[in-house]
């Protein structure tokens, strides 16, 4: 004979055997995993980020312990400081004459280097080899091609019967003359990129638009163009904010001349913090770059993840 033994649902409940070891809520054991590397966020990234900023908002001397808090001061005498306001020029039009550049001619080569042959394998290795170098050696070597007297460049218009061009003293050619020098020694970084992207491309999409008779432009267009648009995305924000920061090529090449017109934003910051000992002046300026590079940063990443959606 057979018993009918019903269960409450609290005896049903306890009545289920749980895993051994099994655990109900968080493992917090599990945040020593991440400690280290939150330990170095916040000492090398968060609090030199807030300490910038109080910084600026002080009248501050590296020779002076004492310190007087100055509220906005320094960003209103920014504002009002022609020198300044150059240098976000120069800055600017140095990110437009460069970015632009760097996706059109990386993306370019990495379409002409797409190959498996020694001599695609070569080129590769001499336009990423120049990535390498230190702004020291780049600024050396373009200065040789930039002298007006026995530069690489005054040489060959010497060949044309032209007259040589003085570019580090031409205020209208400083700014532009960096750019070049700046596109020479990157230039292999975007294309290396756009390389890698383009060969994550399955090789089936061009044979059945081969099948259709589609053209190399067609096959770019609707196929090449939407794959590596996120590549795209990353090396844009990527150069925007690497050449905010332009320092060491207008440093050595330019010293910010002639009459300010190769000056950046950072070697601004350089001479106000560390020649002329404005601490507080010199943070007030390192947080409006980092604003602008953050406001154009996310600007082209909005901007380009809603064409990427479309």
């Amino acid at each position: 004979e057979m018993t009918d033994v019903t269960l409450s649902p609290g005896k049903a409940a306890a009545a289920v055997k749980r895993p051994t070891g099994a655990s109900i809520g968080p493992r917090w054991s599990n945040a020593l995993f991440v400690a280290p590397y939150m330990v170095f966020y916040v000492v090398l990234l968060v609090y030199p980020l807030f300490k910038g900023i109080w910084m600026s908002m002080l009248e501050s001397d590296m020779f002076d312990d004492t310190s007087k808090f100055a509220g906005l001061a320094n960003y209103y005498r920014l504002f009002n400081d022609k020198i300044f306001i150059g240098t976000v020029w120069n800055t600017v039009l140095f990110v437009v004459m460069t970015v632009p550049v760097f996706v059109a001619i990386g993306l370019l080569l990495a379409l002409s280097l797409n190959r498996s042959d020694r001599t695609s394998a070569s080129l590769r290795a001499i336009f990423f080899g120049t990535s390498v170098l230190s702004v020291t050696i780049v600024t050396i070597i373009w200065k040789m091609m930039y002298m007006p007297g026995n530069g690489a460049i005054a040489s060959i218009m010497k060949l044309f019967g032209l007259e040589p061009i003085a570019f580090m003293t031409t205020a209208s050619l400083a700014l532009p003359a960096i750019a070049i020098t700046t596109i020479w020694w990157i230039i292999g970084l975007p294309m290396m990129l756009f390389l890698a992207a383009l060969q994550q491309i399955p090789g089936e999409l061009y044979e059945a638009a081969a099948l259709d008779n589609a053209s190399r432009w067609r096959s770019f267009w609707s196929i090449t163009l939407p794959s590596i648009r996120r590549t795209m995305l990353v090396v844009v924000i990527y150069e925007i904010v690497a050449q905010f920061q332009l320092f060491g090529q207008a440093q050595l090449l330019t010293q910010g001349g002639p009459n300010n017109a190769s000056r950046p934003i950072v070697l601004f910051i350089y001479e106000q913090g560390f020649r002329s000992w404005n601490l507080g002046y010199a943070a007030a300026a390192s947080e409006i770059l980092f604003l602008i590079m953050a406001v154009a940063a996310l600007a082209q990443f909005f901007a380009s993840r809603k064409r990427v959606e479309e």
